[in-house]
């Protein structure tokens, strides 16, 4: 068994998540202290910047081979590059205030570092594209295993991507060791910046793709229109009504009748709010459409799962959201239960499993499948830099 640390900094752009697992990448041993680091206000509008800027970008600046070294790419910008260095050193703070919190209360140590890094662009390839499917997370790996002395595995997606498959979602192979014991089919719902589904059948087959947009497009509307870091408690959207029209156009968008394999970028639906007249409406009602269009979203990722789930048990910041819960208990057929109801934590459950896929680079595991991200066969993937 390792002793990992697990790294997450999702797309809802909040902070670093770090989590202590004891692991061999297929069993689950002891599961030891989490936390979370926020990101300071200046980190966080320059991380969102970045996403902007790529995203906006010609195609020269993210053409060619996959970005297989974040560090290459940021000393080609300036501004890149400081962002880079900020990501990173938050997570080296991560990583120090973690190990001296398992050192007080396991008295263990840490033998792996699993650094998913923070996705700036996510565009896989699509049916039909000519030109190779492209994935950028960036963070300097090499200066994380130095300044923390532990290996690093990192670069979980590339691999898949190269191959054709979507690069995401990683962590169904995780939620499948973790619900072993639980009764199927199960669906594990992931609430971040994107939502994602884990469909685990009672045979052990895994159905996982991105259902489409959950908490990007609410902090985002939060920020912008209420002057709020994201909507705490659902106060702003249980406040408005979801507009009837917004959401229809909102609902024929190409993405939810799509069959998976299939995921997303954080900005993939931006330009189809702006589209659907979602600007035009007030602060709560805007919110409260933005957390409908997430629920649909789900439900119409149901209809895409072999079978029905017994249960749908919701992890990451969206299930801290009442009216995000409600919505998905009106528009599922099955209950939808946080995820602590069965005994995990689902603030941490990502950065668990990034502890869990760093074992699993480390012994050459698969880490993607036909079933979850459309790789053509399971395939092993990441990198290991070494201090």
């Amino acid at each position: 068994m390792l002793r990992t640390i697990g790294l997450m900094s999702g797309t809802s752009l909040d902070g670093v998540d770090a989590a202590w697992v004891e692991t061999d990448g297929e069993a689950i041993g002891r599961i030891g202290p989490a936390l979370t680091l926020p990101y300071d206000p200046a980190l966080r509008r320059d991380l969102r910047r970045l996403l902007d800027r790529v995203a906006g970008a010609p195609p020269p600046m993210v053409a060619g081979a996959l970005p297989r070294d974040p560090v290459e790419v940021g000393e080609d910008d300036p501004f890149l590059a400081d962002c880079v260095r900020r990501l990173t050193e938050r997570h080296a703070e991560a990583v120090e205030a973690l190990r001296a919190e398992v050192a007080r209360t396991l008295g263990e140590g840490t033998d792996l570092l699993g650094f998913h890094g923070q996705t700036i662009l996510h565009r896989p390839a699509r049916p039909g594209d000519a030109a190779p499917g492209r994935t950028w997370q960036v963070g300097d790996a090499a200066w994380l295993a130095r300044r923390t002395g532990l290996p690093v595995a990192y670069d979980f997606r590339s691999a898949d991507v190269a191959a054709g498959g979507q690069g995401a979602p990683l962590v169904p192979v995780v939620h499948a060791a973790l619900a072993a014991a639980l009764p199927k089919p199960l669906a594990v719902l992931n609430l971040g910046g994107v939502g994602n589904v884990t469909w685990i059948g009672s045979d052990g087959r895994l159905v996982a793709f991105d259902t489409g947009p959950a908490n990007g497009p609410l902090d985002d509307w939060a920020r912008k229109r209420a002057q709020t870091d994201y909507d705490r408690d659902g106060v702003l959207s249980l406040a408005g009504q979801p507009d009837g029209a917004v959401l229809g156009r909102l609902m024929a968008h190409p993405y939810l009748a799509a069959p998976p394999p299939k995921s997303l970028d954080r900005l993939d639906f931006d330009r189809a709010l702006k589209e659907a007249g979602a600007p035009a409406l007030s602060p709560q009602d805007g919110a409260a459409t933005l957390v409908a269009f997430a629920a649909v979203c789900v439900a119409a990722a149901a209809r895409h799962l072999p079978e029905a789930p017994l249960q749908w048990l919701v992890c990451g910041g969206g299930r801290r959201n009442p009216a995000m819960m409600q919505a998905l208990a009106g528009a599922l057929e099955q209950p939808v239960r946080p995820v602590e109801i069965v005994g995990w934590n689902g603030d941490a459950l990502e950065a668990q499993a990034f502890g869990v896929l760093a074992a699993r680079v480390v012994r050459g595991l698969p880490i993607t499948f036909p079933g979850t991200t459309g790789a053509p066969r399971p395939l092993p993937g990441g990198q290991v830099v070494r201090p």
